[in-house]
């Protein structure tokens, strides 16, 4: 009868194993025993390996500087030692083995080691694809914003050159220019303000996130100094701004004014005619941060739409109607995105729109 402490029992389990690759080595190193997962992982069978030293398993580089020596002194002054990286098994094939090594003692006497391997090449490569993605991605969103600040900046100066010489020209030949020339320099002069307006909004756009400072924002105190902001024009809208117990966060203040500010602003903008806007800001704590959210009874925007406003120079309604380039509700996606957060709407046309985001403020 076996007993589940039974030595022959153990062994047997241990040989079964086959997704750890457990040995047991003498005093020096040398292989005695070997498991299924040690073939699976490593490729060899037991009589290629037993009575081998399983310094074998390790790449040229680790063998110069000693590698298995010293996991095994280390094991011996601490009772264990661990360590991961590249492994090399049969027919020279690598793989990223996570090891532990243990020292065994008898009455005081190392008799030998037991050592444990994992493989761990799946999750090496995937950890190492994701690093890799996210440096590309990085590298290109510099290379992306540094585009946008170099094109905006070096589109500015022939635009301001294009309004300067109409105005010059206006002022120099008024006597000589006929309703209808005045009329076409006035639309190129329009037309070169608008670019300039959305030039200076891609130059904003790629001005976020650039010099980050993390600090406490008292929201009430936010809302209370962009109503002092917006003051004329929540006066002549006749406007309501409505928030009480908002939570002072963890974040980007300059970015997060810029975010609450374009939501109120556009909620006075999109107003429905012969109604006074109201503008209710509020928020309740989530897990890892809070979620807030813009309330208006403006003109609302459309199911069809609602992806789109957040693109940038997207626009749902003429500058005649109303003014703008098309860029407030980008930089909001983005300021939230900063915050590891997302936006959405929910919106009736002619009812107003709700507009949600969560800041992520915890971490």
């Amino acid at each position: 009868m076996h007993t589940a402490a039974d030595p022959t029992r153990l062994i047997r389990m241990i040989e079964e194993i086959d997704d750890y690759a457990i040995l047991f080595l003498d005093r020096d190193g040398t292989i005695e025993s070997w498991n299924k997962g040690a073939q699976e992982i490593k490729g060899y069978r037991a009589d290629e390996v037993i009575g081998q030293n399983f310094s074998i398993f390790y790449t040229p580089e680790d063998l110069l500087g000693r590698k298995p020596e010293k996991l095994m002194d280390t094991a011996m002054k601490l009772g264990k030692a661990s360590d991961e990286g590249w492994r090399v098994g049969k027919d020279g094939i690598r793989f990223w083995g996570s090891i532990s090594i243990k020292a065994i003692y008898d009455e005081g006497e190392l008799i030998g080691f037991s050592k444990i391997t994992r493989d761990l090449t799946d999750k090496f490569n995937i950890e190492n694809a994701v690093s890799k993605y996210a440096r590309e991605l990085e590298l290109r969103n510099k290379e992306l914003e540094h585009f946008a600040y170099v094109a905006s900046h070096d589109l500015q100066e022939p635009l301001l050159t294009v309004t300067s010489f109409i105005e010059l020209l206006k002022e120099e030949y008024a006597e000589r220019l006929d309703e209808n020339a005045e009329m076409y320099l006035n639309f190129i002069k329009q037309s070169s303000e608008r670019m300039r307006s959305m030039i200076k909004g891609l130059l904003d756009y790629s001005r976020l996130g650039r010099k980050l400072e993390i600090a406490e924002v008292d929201c009430n105190v936010l809302m209370k100094e962009i109503k002092e902001d917006l003051f004329i024009n929540i006066k002549l809208g006749h406007a309501t701004i409505i928030y009480e117990n908002l939570p002072v966060v963890k974040g980007y203040a300059i970015e997060l004014r810029q975010l609450f500010q374009n939501l109120i602003s556009n909620a006075l903008k999109f107003r429905n005619e012969g109604t006074d806007p109201v503008v209710v800001i509020s928020a309740f704590k989530i897990k890892g941060g809070w979620k807030f959210s813009v309330k208006d009874n403006g003109i609302g925007i459309e199911e069809r739409f609602r992806d789109k406003i957040f693109s940038i120079f997207q626009r749902l309604h003429s500058r005649m109607d109303y003014e703008g380039n098309g860029i407030g509700l980008a930089h909001c996606k983005k300021i939230v995105e900063l915050h590891g957060g997302e936006i959405s709407l929910e919106s009736l046309p002619g009812v107003g729109s709700t507009f949600y985001f969560n800041l992520n403020t915890d971490s």
